[in-house]
């Protein structure tokens, strides 16, 4: 039976320097290939250990891009070069194409975007 939680993260600190193979062996992320051999689950292993850390990899409650990736996080960064990137997860959200135009209003310490041609209510 693979741990999880409480127990795999003691397992974890018990075992300490161990090869990651034989943490994963250990923490039970093992099965039987077809011709009898073991097959190591390093990724439920790690998976089971970010959970047990408190690290969601998205279950479906949160928002995603919809392909199994990760939870947006509403929260974007500027990139070296100066630019704003919001990502294409986002735009599929608002169902944004190619050539969508938007006004950018700076406030103090915020930017909005707003589509061209519209007005503020309509947001």
């Amino acid at each position: 039976m693979a741990l999880t939680g409480s127990d795999l993260l003691a397992k974890v600190k018990e075992l300490g320097d161990a090869s990651k193979s034989d943490l994963v062996r250990e923490a039970g992320y093992v099965s039987t290939k077809k011709d009898g051999g073991e097959r190591l689950n390093f990724t439920a292993f790690y998976e089971a250990l970010l959970e047990a850390k408190g690290v969601s990899l998205g279950d479906g409650n949160g928002k995603s891009n919809g392909k199994g990736g990760r939870t947006l996080s509403y929260v974007a960064t500027v990139q070296g070069n100066g630019n704003l990137l919001i990502g294409k997860a986002y735009s599929a959200l608002l169902d944004l194409k190619p050539g969508d135009e938007f006004e950018i209003k700076l406030g103090r310490k915020q930017i909005r975007l707003v589509p061209a041609g519209s007005t503020e209510e309509e947001e």
